[in-house]
């Protein structure tokens, strides 16, 4: 197909999750062959209303996707002489149609935006982009002798699952540091794991297979060193390190750096901090996604730039749905339906964010964290379904949230 969109069927960027099935969002362009008469067009016919933009080139090729408070304003600042040199001169240099798409908020149009660079992926677009930065999940698993990898495609008989995080060269460094720290194995698959514990007719004298028993840093589980019980031991501590509940073992080697450092043993002090760098940053990035996902399960309500406010239902992170605000008996039966609907039943993620929704997620605790006066606006369940005033036991919903 030489046109993603071709100019003589353009009918929008598509359906907005956020909207009715029947409902489509407006949509509206200007076309010209310079950028005078392309300026002109936008003063004379872009709102000021929050939403969303695009670029076309002359084959009608979606190249960016921006979203905007004001779309008037922000269009223009893209004529300046000022954005000539950087991106945005390069963008509206390849332009010859604009379009837009008012949307009801600053926020409705972030997440739109999101949306559309996932579906459409054009080429000035970096961040959203699907795959344009590798997302792994740290796991612990892969019997007889579970350890610590990276991977993009987790098979769900882990042990222990993670993530996902950006980042897949310093996660798998993390992977190593932790496996080490913990006398985990990381050797092949196929390598041969024999227990302490396992009678044997003729028994055999046994080497390691690697350096690391020697080094200190594995338990040897192919070589007989250890036993079953101890080996799974380490790996119920390694469990605990990754999903948050015991992380002593960061503070013992900062504690160990200090000591070092104190004792004037600087070589010492250094090797101890390459290895809590890596880890240090794997527990960061899990803290945060974690938090974005624990912490955002509420009912958030918008002013619209025509004064209705609608309801922004947000679960684990994710915008799921958007309902107006309950002013009769109408809304408020739909209000409450949506809101059953999102928040009842198990909590869709366990343990791990789709790597789908990763850039949702964190889209939505940075519009929150930039915005505390926000965060004090939202609705708990409770609140929510008692506006309704149709539901005399909310509590279900909230626990299961």
């Amino acid at each position: 197909m030489r046109e993603l969109f071709p100019l003589n069927s353009l009918a929008g960027f598509g359906h907005d999750p956020l909207r009715p099935e029947f409902e489509s969002p407006p949509f509206e362009h200007v076309r010209a062959d310079t950028r005078a008469n392309l300026r002109k067009l936008v003063r004379l016919q872009c709102p000021r209303l929050p939403g969303v933009y695009g670029m076309l080139d002359p084959r009608g090729r979606l190249v960016y996707v921006g979203k905007a408070k004001v779309l008037r304003a922000r269009l223009l600042s893209y004529f300046l002489k000022a954005a000539r040199q950087q991106k945005a001169g390069r963008i509206i240099d390849q332009a010859r149609t604009i379009v837009w798409e008012p949307g009801p908020c600053e926020f409705a149009a972030l997440i739109r935006e999101l949306e559309l660079i996932r579906r459409w992926r054009p080429g000035y677009n970096v961040q959203g982009q699907p795959g344009r930065e590798r997302q792994v999940y740290i796991c612990l698993g892969r019997k007889p002798a579970p350890y610590v990898y990276a991977t993009r495609e987790p098979k769900g008989n882990e042990v222990a699952c993670v993530g996902p995080i950006k980042g897949a060269n310093m996660a798998r460094e993390a992977a190593r540091r932790l496996n080490d720290l913990f006398h985990l194995r990381d050797c092949a698959q196929h390598q041969a794991m024999h227990f302490a514990e396992q009678s044997e007719l003729f028994p055999i004298l046994r080497t390691a297979g690697c350096l690391r028993y020697e080094l200190g840093t594995c338990l040897g589980p192919c070589a007989a060193f250890t036993t079953r019980s101890t080996y799974s031991r380490h790996v119920r501590a390694v469990k605990d390190f990754l999903e948050g509940r015991d992380i002593s073992i960061l503070h013992r080697l900062e504690s160990q750096m200090h000591g070092a450092s104190e004792r004037q043993q600087f070589e010492q002090a250094a090797a101890l901090r390459d290895k809590m760098a890596p880890i240090q940053w794997l527990r960061e990035r899990l803290v945060g996604l974690d938090e974005a996902r624990q912490r955002h399960s509420f009912i958030y309500p918008v002013a619209s730039a025509d004064k209705a406010t609608m309801w922004y239902l947000i679960r684990q992170g994710r915008v799921c749905a958007a309902v107006p605000e309950p002013l009769n008996a109408t809304s408020r039966t739909k209000a409450d339906e949506s809101v059953r609907q999102v928040f009842a039943g198990r909590a869709a993620w366990h343990g791990i964010v789709p790597s789908q929704f990763v850039d949702h997620v964190l889209l939505v605790a940075g519009w929150f964290r930039r915005r505390p006066d926000e965060a004090k606006r939202v609705l708990t369940i409770e609140k929510a379904l008692a506006i309704c005033g149709l539901s005399s036991d909310p509590a279900p919903l909230a626990r299961s949230a």
